[in-house]
């Protein structure tokens, strides 16, 4: 399943895409109240996160009388818009780490974003008054779904709802500067995400995924996820050393090489910039960039 987060008219909704129609799920859980399925709460995404089986049992049941709507008449907001946590994952491919000139870390690097940093797939990226060395970072996102702690490898990807795409925008000035990443990487609007959610049982094999990033139509990162320095059960196990894993986290696997800041003359972000994050079976997230008013 493709899930996703819409708006039409004046009304937010939760959504599956199918095909060039979207359905709408609250309003079709509740033409079923007979089937007593009604605990669940269809209007928010980390309930279906949770209980992805009994959603997709409530749509076989209603697979002829669902209420949908046309794609393009609909706008696609972030699929998550509150998640309890954004972790982003740092120094994960071993290219990146070298053209960053680092040693490759011993244990997975990580730092966090916030929610006010997620925006969804057309919408702006906003250049701030306080940088002028805005990069890009095109990540695959893992969404969580069942919660959990001290979670072992070999159980890891049980926890695991689905993937979507994720562009890590960071102020490398600010990043650099006094060492404190969260810095230069939690500003608003600094976390692109989407457009869908797309859930594990779609994704054979989530270390096999080719995944780049197009500015303004030019190639600027090309690699796969088969280049990962920790996987994605390897993540889950350690995080979760530290901190419950809560149903509709996300945690970014981290960027390949190709990065702006990395290249001779350097490549920033400027006004009217178009940023497109490709990932192999999970979609493409695309967003323009302005300078902050």
């Amino acid at each position: 399943m493709k899930l996703g987060r819409f708006k039409i008219r004046d009304r937010i909704f939760t959504g599956v895409v199918n095909g060039e129609r979207v359905i709408d799920l609250s309003k079709t859980a509740a033409l079923l109240s007979e089937f007593q399925m009604l605990e669940i709460n269809f209007s928010e995404m980390r309930f279906l996160l949770a209980h992805l089986g009994k959603l997709a049992q409530m749509l076989e049941v209603a697979k002829d009388n669902c209420i949908d709507y046309l794609l393009a008449d609909l706008k696609v907001l972030p699929p998550l818009a509150d998640p309890d946590k954004i972790i982003c994952i740092g120094l994960n491919y071993n290219e990146h780490a070298a053209e960053s000139e680092m040693d490759l870390p011993k244990e997975p690097v990580f730092f966090c974003k916030f929610k006010s940093s997620i925006i969804g797939p057309e919408e702006a990226i906003i250049i701030p008054k306080v940088s002028e060395q805005i990069d890009y970072e095109a990540e695959l996102a893992v969404i969580i779904g069942q919660p959990g702690k001290h979670i072992p490898e070999t159980q890891a990807m049980e926890h695991v709802a689905g993937y979507t795409c994720f562009n890590d925008v960071s102020a490398r000035d600010l990043q650099f500067r006094g060492g404190q990443w969260i810095k230069g990487k939690a500003l608003d609007t600094f976390a692109p995400l989407g457009p869908y959610i797309v859930t594990q049982d779609e994704i054979a094999d989530p270390h096999h995924l080719k995944i780049g990033l197009e500015l303004n139509g030019k190639t600027m990162q090309d690699s796969s996820t088969d280049k990962l320095i920790f996987n994605i059960p390897r993540l889950i196990a350690f995080l979760s050393q530290l901190f419950t894993l809560e149903t509709g986290d996300i945690i970014a696997t981290g960027t390949p090489s190709g990065v702006g800041f990395t290249r001779r003359p350097p490549i920033f972000l400027k006004h009217g910039d178009e940023v497109k994050v490709i990932i192999e079976q999970v979609g493409e997230l695309v967003n323009p960039v302005v300078e902050e008013e």
